[in-house]
């Protein structure tokens, strides 16, 4: 059977996150959905990452086994023609080799989350940045991110739910630098995370940037390897898988990759 790697981007607020759930309609679903009003079959759909209800994706991997042998263009365009009533679009589909696992292939992972600073509240991008009205001091953030790189225990920074058999993880970028307009943007490049890490992340930052925190509260708080000494954990709105690596691929930028200016705004229909 032919396997096929998706490219998706979605606005998370109608879903209740990527992966199938009881509780309400998610991202897979949704695409599994159009896959079989596409070929009649039933097919399923395995993603590079499963983000949370309320996280956004510009650049989310997924590969699913067809039977028969379309182009990446008819795929492609025949999922956006059954998805134009969800807030998913599939940017590419493209044939890979069986040995091709969206997520066991991936060798690094990238996210934004996207801060709005300023004292208005956002109307436009609400749910799509985290609105923080209190001035952050960008610059104090990223030198305190910098004390997170390299290969940690990241237990202070994860969900009392992640279900990783360990906590070290490898964190090979994690930048803070103003982005267009009020937003900070908060850069995090590893193979993979825990759950809840970026967001954990982001409001301990958070706390340094509005002079709550030092960068030895940070480290303090890294090396304690207790949850209760996390900053508050930020909330999904901001957070957007933008990119997924793959041996074999080549990528020309990276600073700049995966900035957003804005989400479609659009309605939720499901929870």
């Amino acid at each position: 059977m032919p396997r096929f790697k998706l490219t998706v981007e979605y606005d998370g607020r109608p879903y209740c996150g990527w992966q199938r759930q009881a509780n309400g309609l998610s991202v897979q679903e949704a695409i599994e959905i159009a896959l079989q009003a596409f070929t009649g079959e039933a097919v399923t759909l395995f993603g590079a990452g499963r983000t949370d209800a309320g996280v956004h994706a510009s650049g989310q991997v997924a590969h699913c086994d067809l039977s028969r042998d379309w182009t990446g263009d008819t795929v492609r365009d025949a999922l956006n023609a059954h998805l134009r009533e969800e807030s998913v679009s599939i940017l590419s589909a493209e044939p890979v080799p069986d040995s091709f696992d969206a997520r066991f292939s991936a060798r690094k992972r990238h996210y934004l989350y996207r801060i709005f600073n300023r004292r208005p509240p956002p109307a436009l991008l609400a749910g799509q940045v985290w609105w923080v009205w209190k001035p952050l001091d960008v610059e104090a953030m990223d030198k305190a991110a910098k004390r997170l790189l390299g290969t940690h225990d990241f237990n202070t920074f994860r969900s009392a739910h992640c279900q990783a058999k360990s906590p070290v993880r490898t964190l090979e970028r994690l930048d803070v630098v103003r982005g267009p307009g009020d937003e900070v943007h908060i850069h995090a490049s590893a193979q993979s995370f825990l759950h809840n890490q970026i967001r954990s992340f982001a409001g301990s930052l958070k706390l340094i940037g509005e002079a709550r925190w030092s960068e030895d509260d940070l480290v303090a708080a890294l090396q304690s390897r207790d949850r209760k000494r996390c900053g508050p954990v930020a909330p999904p709105d901001g957070l957007y898988l933008t990119r997924v690596d793959y041996t074999g691929e080549r990528r020309l930028s990276l600073p700049g990759d995966g900035q957003i200016s804005s989400m479609p705004v659009t309605s939720p229909t499901a929870a």
